[in-house]
């Protein structure tokens, strides 16, 4: 028996753990983080919850015997990343990552890259007015000071009740999201800017794609470093990984 930890929260993650559970003689476990109030919850087993940085998370593999790792989390999920490449090498296990290709600006596309959530509220200053915010309610409060823009800030769970929040709209949905359904958004709303984390990705890239046709800028928060790692862009390697160092 082979067993994984999948470090999840991602639609890549599930996927991933849904396919391994098909294959004989290898049990995987996905671990969320827990910031979600009602994850997807993935097939096979589930842990959910911190690890206490690189020193808990490999007294957990140890404990639980790992024997290869996989780290699926969210591209911005940063630390994570990171303690999982020093978390497999203090036990020597196999390590990879599953990394989603970021979004490509094309022709048409009004994308204003900057590398951090505090230079996104920057460059919104005398630049927006009514702005469609989807980068996650824990960053909402960089955006707060912004008194003079209205927002329709999107979470898949209210911040709480004490969050510091910018001026505007709360709306609560999960993606993944249509066409149709982003237009829309833009058009009711008269949105002029978006504001969004490169995630790479199907499920939330019909706001990219509505914004293009209807000329609406987009002021891009780029991906943080990566962890030098073995990384793959899709689920079929990372399977055919799985199996060259089962």
């Amino acid at each position: 028996m082979i067993r994984i930890l999948i470090l999840g929260g991602t639609g890549d993650a599930a996927q991933l753990a849904a396919r391994l559970a098909t294959i004989q003689g290898v049990e995987a476990i996905t671990s969320l983080a827990g910031r979600t109030r009602e994850p997807s919850v993935p097939l096979g087993d589930l842990r959910v919850g911190g690890f206490g940085g690189v020193a808990g998370l490999a007294n957990y593999l140890e404990v639980i015997q790992i024997d290869l790792l996989i780290d699926a989390t969210h591209p911005f999920a940063s630390q994570i990343s990171w303690n999982a490449v020093d978390a497999a090498t203090k036990v020597g296990i196999p390590h990879l990552m599953l990394i989603r290709p970021p979004w490509q600006k094309v022709s048409g596309d009004r994308w204003i890259e900057v590398d951090s959530v505090a230079a996104a509220a920057t460059a919104l200053q005398n630049q927006a007015q009514r702005v469609f915010l989807t980068v996650g309610r824990q960053e909402l409060a960089a955006f707060a000071h912004l008194k003079d823009i209205w927002f329709l800030m999107r979470t898949i769970d209210p911040p709480a009740a004490d969050a510091l929040v910018p001026p505007g709209m709360l709306l609560c949905d999960r993606g993944p999201f249509t066409l149709n359904n982003e237009s829309e958004i833009l058009i009711h709303h008269n949105i002029d800017t978006i504001v969004s984390k490169n995630s790479g990705g199907d499920a939330t890239y019909a706001k990219i794609i509505a914004a293009r046709e209807l000329d609406v800028k987009v002021v891009m928060v780029n991906r943080p470093a990566i962890p030098p790692a073995n990384y793959v862009t899709n689920i079929d390697d990372a399977l055919a990984w799985v199996l060259e160092n089962g």
